[in-house]
């Protein structure tokens, strides 16, 4: 069966049941019998956080979510009161070329044709938000420009893959304005709404939004009073959304930033409220740990949450593509590729212990075209590096087939985790520390034009964001072995001060992708009220 139909197999529990089960019926608020938006959560976070993260991505599908789900399936039916935090899936993947992010088989989240699509309007009022602020930038020029608004550096966004919008122009007054989409997901108000604590510091925050610049005096969108407007289109999304597992579990989603573009984690506010709620919380952060981990450490967690162990998800098949395997074959048995490929997997081990201090057990994702030699040859080589590991099927097994992954979990120390670099020291720095140390770079490049731009946000003691490719450790997305050395090209910085941080842009990086030659929308139909063709 495909996943949809799996999803629809099972019977769902009332959205009512699993605010019982977390103690919260009165703190919710019910968008239909499967879903709700949770209020605030008085208390104290008690919870062990633990993050799902994985190798560098490949177009086979690691499984992060689907690993994050029956993890939390398992640790449930262990006896342990487990919620798992899952960022919200963005259309523009849906629609194009990964498709959905609910998880697989029997380990998913639902009501998943929701979640995928619509859900509780979440992405939509973003978006709103975002294009208001745009609306309002443009219309105050229109009549007049009395800030003396001569450089928008802030884009409008949609939550769609549309290549057509990566450069737009139009007309005010006989004068020609250009400008471009960003994807709804790469939007720094995404980001605002991610990383806000409570609604007053998410007006704060929009408040900081730089718009543009009267020549070189920054101009922000407290300038034009849009902050308290938006802040009213997102009252509702900045709370967090209530789901439940196939197996009747909580499951909080909220936010979803891409971590190739952004920092690709779930709220803060989802997490906070994870933590108040559960024994452990199973949260995950976006493509390889480079990316989503190495944000999650040095800007989402940063003297605010303290995780406990990370889970690292690989699989046989990735790991041979890693080793320069053709991607037909890559489901045919071949040692030779998958010990070459090993090199992706130890890099990212080495990176959580020793660059952020975590204690860290990898997930093999097991497929059904895995065979035992190659299984025992990975476990015998993670033996030979004293590597943590439990193989795990929770997409044909669900939560049964995560035990032997949450036992090992269950026996790790907990960790006392440390970023990759001081808010101290200066971007370049925090710059070369990140490509060196996570990246394994030999060294970072710069343009003059850069080196200039960053040395007028020096005053800014920030984290940084580094856009980079998801598929590579370096900026390079067919560089795939790293055998040789390679240097990390820095294209571009922005002040993200709404944010709270530096977006700094390496490579070929884009923040609005374009679907496939053959994007998934055309496989998505609805007869009868019955939804196909999404996973």
């Amino acid at each position: 069966m495909t996943d949809i139909e799996i999803a629809n197999s099972i019977e769902k529990k009332n959205i009512k049941e699993i605010a019982k089960k977390l103690n919260i019926e009165d703190k919710i608020e019910y968008y239909g019998n499967y879903k709700a938006k949770i209020n605030k959560i008085e208390g104290n976070e008690k919870g062990k956080l633990v993050l799902v993260t994985a190798i560098n991505p490949t177009p086979l599908g690691e499984g992060k979510t689907t690993v994050t789900i029956s993890l939390t399936d398992a640790l449930n039916s262990l006896g342990h009161n487990t919620i798992a935090d899952l960022r919200e899936p963005s259309l523009g993947p849906v629609f194009g070329l990964k498709g959905g992010a609910t998880g697989g088989g029997y380990a998913q989240i639902v009501p998943m044709e929701d979640i995928n699509l619509h859900f509780t309007g979440d992405l939509h009022a973003i978006t709103s938000a975002n294009n208001l602020l745009s609306a309002m930038i443009y219309n105050h020029i229109y009549f007049g420009n009395e800030l003396n608004i001569d450089n928008v550096v802030f884009k409008r966004c949609m939550d769609l893959n549309d290549r057509s919008l990566r450069d737009i122009s139009f007309d005010i007054k006989g004068n020609t304005y250009h400008n471009s989409f960003d994807i709804t997901a790469a939007s720094e108000v995404m980001t605002i709404v991610c990383l806000s604590k409570n609604i007053d510091d998410l007006k704060e925050r929009l408040g900081n939004i730089l718009i543009g610049y009267s020549k070189d005096k920054p101009i922000y969108a407290k300038d034009l009073k849009a902050e308290g407007a938006m802040a009213t289109l997102l009252k509702d999304a900045i709370k967090p959304n209530l789901v439940q597992t196939l197996e009747g579990n909580p499951a909080i989603v909220h936010t979803g930033p891409f971590a190739n573009i952004s920092i690709g984690c779930s709220s803060v506010i989802s997490t906070s409220t994870s933590l108040k709620l559960a024994d452990y919380v199973i949260t995950e952060a976006g493509f390889g740990a480079d990316l989503g981990a190495e944000k999650f450490f040095d800007v989402k967690c940063r003297g605010r949450f303290s995780p406990c162990a990370v889970v690292l998800v690989a699989t046989l098949k990735s790991l041979k593509y890693h080793g320069n395997c053709p991607i037909d074959e890559c489901l045919k048995e071949n040692n030779e590729y998958l010990d070459k490929g090993l090199h992706n997997l130890y890099v990212h081990v080495e990176n959580m212990k020793k660059v952020f201090n975590v204690n860290v057990v990898v997930a093999i994702n097991k497929y059904n075209t895995d065979t035992d030699s190659e299984l025992n040859y990975l476990c015998s080589k993670l033996d030979e590096n004293n590597i943590d590991y439990a193989i795990t099927d929770g997409y044909s097994k669900g939560s049964k087939g995560s035990i032997e992954l949450a036992n090992k979990l269950l026996s790790l120390s907990s960790s006392n985790y440390t970023c990759a670099y001081e808010l101290e020291d200066d971007i370049k720095t925090k710059i070369y520390k990140v490509c060196t140390k996570v990246y394994r770079a030999k060294d970072v490049v710069y343009t003059d034009e850069v080196l200039k731009k960053i040395e007028a946000l020096e005053e800014y003691k920030l984290p940084i964001v580094i856009a980079k490719t998801q598929y590579s450790l370096s900026d390079d997305d067919k560089n795939l072995s790293c055998d040789n050395d390679y240097v990390i090209n820095v294209k571009d910085v922005e002040l993200k001060l709404g944010s709270g941080y530096i977006v700094v842009f390496t490579g070929k990086i884009l923040t609005m992708p374009g679907l496939p030659k053959i994007p998934n929308a055309v496989n998505i139909d609805i007869n009868d009220d019955i939804i196909t063709g999404i996973f």
